[in-house]
């Protein structure tokens, strides 16, 4: 099987098997979570920073379900399936597995790095309330906080601004039919 076939790993006991391989090889594991919807520049960035920290990289890919928690119903953008698909063509990804693991109110119950115990975890700044990236802590070795690595791209940004045009299009277009 190739890598590309491989490289998305929905079964965690799977993937611990291949974590350990790769940690029976001296390989540091470097894992983080996110979102991923409407990948750009700054996912991008922070991946390449991720990746830096160790050898291999395995990406969490927050569910449509879990977005859908804790950002809103009108989220994500891409479906899960495609995001996961996205970020596995990432040079600096090695494996991709996909998060399900939200409660109701849309918590993480750390399902994959209970599984793989990675030696480094990247959050972003302001991504986790202080008593996740304490629970964080006690299943990696080390845990990073990175800044955001775009200072004007976000997807949230991208989608209020976006809406903002289009519904200011619709109106200007209404009022120049009224007159």
């Amino acid at each position: 099987m190739n890598k590309q076939k491989k490289s998305i790993v929905l079964d965690y006991n799977e993937l611990k098997n291949i974590v350990e391989a790769h940690k029976t090889l001296g390989h540091k594991i470097v894992c983080t979570v996110g979102s991923w919807d409407m990948l750009h520049i700054g996912h991008l960035r922070y991946l390449i920073k991720a990746k830096e920290q160790g050898d291999i990289l395995v990406v969490g890919v927050d569910s449509d379900r879990g977005i859908k928690l804790y950002k809103n119903e009108l989220r994500p953008v891409i479906p899960e399936i495609e995001r996961m698909e996205m970020l596995k063509y990432q040079d600096c990804v090695n494996y991709v597995t996909l998060i399900d693991d939200i409660d109701e109110k849309g918590k993480w119950q750390y399902e994959l790095i209970k599984a793989i115990s990675p030696d480094v975890f990247v959050a972003t700044q302001d991504s986790y309330p202080e008593e996740q990236l304490k629970a964080i802590k006690t299943f990696s070795s080390d845990l990073i906080v990175l800044p955001r690595q775009a200072e004007q791209t976000s997807t949230t940004d991208i989608i209020e601004k976006t809406m903002k045009k289009h519904l200011e299009s619709i109106i200007s277009n209404l009022n120049h039919k009224k007159a």
